[in-house]
Order: C-alpha cells, then structure tokens, then sequence
C-alpha cells in the first residue's frame, strides 16, 4: 500500500512539475521574435481615450474593459505611442491586474517612445536638425516601464513617423533616432535590459528608403542594421487624396455596377500596401538581408467630411474599411507578417476642432460601443457577449442592416471628378 502511495505521490509530482515547466517554458517563448508574425498573436494599434482631450485619461476599470474586448478579437499585441502621460503605465497596469485575475490571460506591449525635434509643438519654429530636450526622459521612463513588466513589454519603439519629412511639427533628422536605439541596444548588452526585448523605430515606409531615394542615407543603413525589426507604415486611404491614380475609376471600369468599381478599388489599395511593403523590405534586405519587417500602422477611416468624403475620394465608409481590414488580415496571416492595424477604437481628441475628421474615426469600434461592419461577424459569434465598453453592450453600427449601410457606400469617382474636386 506504501509503495503504491509513494508511487501515486512521485507521479503526481512529476505531473505538476511538468505543467510548471511548460507553463515557464510558454512563458519564456513569449519573446518579441516568437510573437511578431505569428497569425495567433494578432496586433492592433490601441488608444483608451473616450473623451476630446487626453488631458482625460481613460482609468484603469475602462483600460480594463478594453483589454477584455481585444482579447475576445484575438488580438494579443498592442502599441502604444508614447510614455508622457499615464496612459501606457496604466495600461501597463490593467493588463498585469488581468494577468493575476486569469493567468491565462495574454496580452503584450510594443511600447512606444515619443521622439521630437526642439521646438516641438510650441510658438517657435520647429528646429528639425536638434532633437527636443525632453526626448532623454521620454527613453527612460520606456526603459522603467520595460523592466518593470518584462512580461508584458516586448518592444520598445523609437519614435513614431519621427523621421518623415512630412511631420513638420516635429520630425528629427536619422541620426537622432539611431542615436536612441543603440542606447536602448547598449542597455540590452549590459544586462540592464531583457536580451529578448526588441528595439524599433515605427515610421512611413518613405522614411525606410521604400519610396523617395533621398532617405537612403548611411544613418539610415545604420539604424536598419540597428533595430531588432523593421516597422513600416502604409496608408493607401490617405493616398486615395495624395497620389489618387491607383484609386480613381479607369477608364474601363466606367461602365461597371458600382460595387464592381468598389471592389475593384479595395483590390487596388491593398495592392498599393502590398507594394509599398515589399519596397520597404526589398531595401531593407539589401542592408541587412535576414531583417524581419512588419507593419507598424496601417488603417481606414470609416467616416470623413473633408478629402475622402463624397466631394473628395469618397474612400471613407464602413463597407470599405471592412474589405480593407479583412484583406490585410488575410494577407499578413498568410505571409506572416505582424500587422499593428490602426486601430482598435474611435479617438475623438485626434481632431477634435473638426468632429467629422477622418483621424476620429480610424478605430474598428466606435464611441458608442459599436462594432463596425468590419466586426460585425463577431458580434453574431457571439464573441463580445457579457462584455460592454463604458456600460453599454458592444452591438452593430447601423443595427444591423447592411442596405441602411451601403447607402452610405460611394464609388471612387474618375480622374475627371477627382481633378475637379482638387
């Protein structure tokens, strides 16, 4: 009987420091390279602000709540922009506070340091040759917070679109950002820093030498071969305003059914993402050929009064975010390619001098804890049930009727209607 209990006991034991094992084991494959381009490890851009000022941060109960309806989307990477304000820490909080309710729960950080040049956002001309003096604390209160949730924190990113020169509030000259990320790879060296933490810089695919051959600069070989991953951004929304030739009507598609015209188009777009991808990587890899590259941001807006409403690119609608968002998807899962779509919710203080700015109305849910046409699948699934976002229950825009919603639906307009409108 003794040898037998004995026996019963030294299984038993066995079996519980095997689960232990695999969990520490899981645990420590959680690492930037193992989660990045992983299809399981969906990721989004996320931003918790309810209200038209961040002077308003959102509290730890809402960061909490969110974090609960990303994860029933499967998404398990978020990012972040900066370390300012108490937004990330509390973040930061919400999910480690979620972690010890359900240690099952998974959800990690691509942290994001705010880089500036001098002059930044004030009265005086921006100085885009001299960074900003408050860059040097920006970077230490990302290393804190990467230490004090190396569970969570699995990359620290430099800057965001901190290097094009279409940023002209605040841009920064290369060497400034590469400057940062060897400080952060110094840190890593020494011990001070996770080795698995990984170090990027998030910016236009321009500013990666993908576009304009003036960034092609040695700095910016240098900051290739420095980061740990590439992270690339690519809007062909945007660019259905700027550079509309991809987007507009062809000539042999006038004579369609508007919805072929639509489809057509959203084919396009995700060609024009795909495109600027593979020029970004093609470079890249002509520097340093095994450098992963992912998406850092990419989105459509769902809502615009100003260039891509119906006087403009009439781009913006649920209908086309939703084939966007799932063409992505789709394609990034399959190619594995980690894409930080931009974003998870409606933010009003993006541009809230101009309520119906596109910038608000990036997000997959709105304000009023609606999915979008493109969740709406998963509001049938089932996935939001018990869940709710500032007490209200995560429904579908439009209750529901898709002919309600595609009447606000628009074809692009042809290169005659688009030369008109600019």
């Amino acid at each position: 009987m003794k040898t037998r209990l004995l026996n019963f006991t030294i299984t038993l034991l066995t079996l519980i420091s095997l689960v232990g094992c695999n969990q520490k084991t899981k645990k420590m494959n959680n690492t930037a390279e193992n989660i990045l381009g992983n299809p399981d490890y969906l990721a989004i851009s996320y931003g918790g602000y309810r209200q038209k000022s961040r002077e308003i941060q959102p509290t730890i109960e809402e960061l909490k709540e969110d974090m609960k309806i990303l994860a029933a989307m499967n998404i398990k990477i978020l990012r972040t922009y900066n370390v300012q304000l108490q937004h990330a820490p509390n973040l930061l909080k919400a999910i480690s506070q979620l972690k010890e309710e359900d240690p099952n729960f998974e959800m990690f950080v691509m942290l994001g340091a705010w880089i500036d040049c001098q002059n930044a956002w004030t009265e005086l001309t921006p100085n885009h040759e001299i960074e900003s003096e408050f860059n040097g604390a920006e970077i230490d209160r990302a290393v804190a917070l990467a230490k004090q949730y190396p569970d969570i924190v699995k990359i620290i990113a430099v800057g965001n679109e901190a290097m094009v020169r279409w940023a002209e509030s605040y841009y920064v000259q290369t060497n400034v950002i590469l400057k940062w990320v060897n400080h952060l790879q110094k840190l890593k060296e020494s011990g001070d820093l996770p080795a698995t933490l990984w170090i990027t810089c998030s910016d236009d695919f321009s500013s990666w030498g993908g576009g304009d051959t003036s960034y092609r600069t040695p700095d910016l070989e240098n900051l290739i071969k420095a980061v740990d991953y590439v992270s690339m951004h690519t809007y062909p929304m945007h660019n259905s305003h700027y550079n509309p030739a991809f987007w507009v009507t062809p000539e042999q598609e006038e004579n369609i059914s508007d919805l072929q015209k639509i489809e057509t188009a959203m084919v396009r777009a995700k060609v024009f993402a795909m495109d600027q991808y593979h020029a970004v990587s093609n470079y890249v890899h002509s520097i340093a050929p095994n450098k992963p590259v992912h998406i850092g941001e990419t989105g459509w807006a769902s809502l615009s009064d100003g260039h891509y409403a119906s006087n403009g690119s009439r781009a913006t609608d649920e209908y086309k975010e939703s084939v966007y968002y799932n063409s992505l998807r789709e394609w990034t899962n399959e190619e594995k390619i980690s894409c930080f779509y931009f974003e998870a919710f409606d933010e009003q203080w993006k541009d809230a001098e101009h309520p119906l700015g596109s910038e608000n109305y990036f997000g997959l849910i709105n304000l009023k804890g609606q999915a979008k046409y493109a969740l709406w699948n998963l509001v049938e699934q089932g996935a939001f049930n018990g869940l709710t976002r500032d007490g209200q229950k995560i429904t579908k825009t439009f209750n529901g009727d898709k002919e309600v919603m595609m009447k606000t639906v628009l074809a692009p307009p042809t290169m005659q209607e688009m030369s008109i409108h600019h």
